[in-house]
């Protein structure tokens, strides 16, 4: 069981699974998200995560009309994205789990959009846009 939550500890949240892929999306939408060099998230059935406290401090924006992200409105941490056309799956902001846990299988999308300033080192795959299936 991971569990994790917001910066205020408002948001309380268990995932009852493994955490079996990160992606690092550096596209310009993501790094406006989080106010950061990319966002680590991991694609999460939606049917093992569970709020336990302070859903009614959930609120949600939409850049895109397809896409939620999902934050704290009393401290402002992402905590996840939800897709509509995917609805068993939520991309759960790795940032906010406070379990230990290992994942090797990582990886860069959106590389070519990164900050200018950002120098990517750690010799995981790339890819231009998303990960091929």
């Amino acid at each position: 069981m991971l569990t994790g939550g917001c910066l205020c500890n408002g948001i309380r949240y268990e995932y009852d699974g493994r955490i079996e892929e990160i992606s690092m999306c550096h596209c310009s939408m993501c790094r406006k998200a989080q106010g950061s060099a990319y966002v680590a998230v991991s694609p999460v059935h939606a049917g093992q995560f569970r709020i336990t406290q302070g859903r009614e401090l959930l609120k949600e924006y939409r850049a895109v009309p397809h896409k939620a992200r999902v934050f704290c409105s009393h401290c402002g941490s992402p905590l996840y994205s939800a897709r509509d056309d995917l609805p068993g799956v939520i991309r759960l902001r790795l940032g906010t789990i406070e379990t230990p846990f290992r994942c090797e299988n990582a990886y860069h999308i959106y590389i070519d959009s990164k900050a200018d300033w950002e120098t990517v080192t750690d010799g995981l795959p790339r890819y231009s846009a998303m990960k091929p299936q």
